[in-house]
């Protein structure tokens, strides 16, 4: 039986964080710490995600996120937490 918290994050990270491979390499962070979602670049250079699973494992890609790839400078990480909704199989790469 699974009896772990089950968390959804909603991330909007800022800085130079778009060209720097950020949205390939949280696919492969997220995946390895069993977390489902997406995460796609937006037109003010920001880069959003959504994160469900497990609480220990979402708040460990979010930790990552404050510091991305090697090229990205991280400026800021905005957290939402909304209501877990179990809506994804697995995590991708929205264009």
């Amino acid at each position: 039986m699974d009896n772990k918290k089950k968390i959804r994050a909603h991330v909007f990270i800022t800085g130079r964080v778009q060209g720097v491979y950020f949205r390939q390499n949280t696919k492969q962070v997220a995946t390895r710490h069993k977390v489902a979602g997406w995460v796609r670049n937006l037109d003010d250079g920001r880069v959003e995600a959504i994160f469900e699973g497990d609480e220990v494992n979402v708040n460990e890609v979010i930790e990552w996120c404050h510091v991305g790839p090697p090229k990205a400078q991280v400026d800021d990480v905005h957290v939402k937490f909304e209501k877990y909704a179990g809506e994804f199989a697995d995590f991708n790469v929205n264009y």
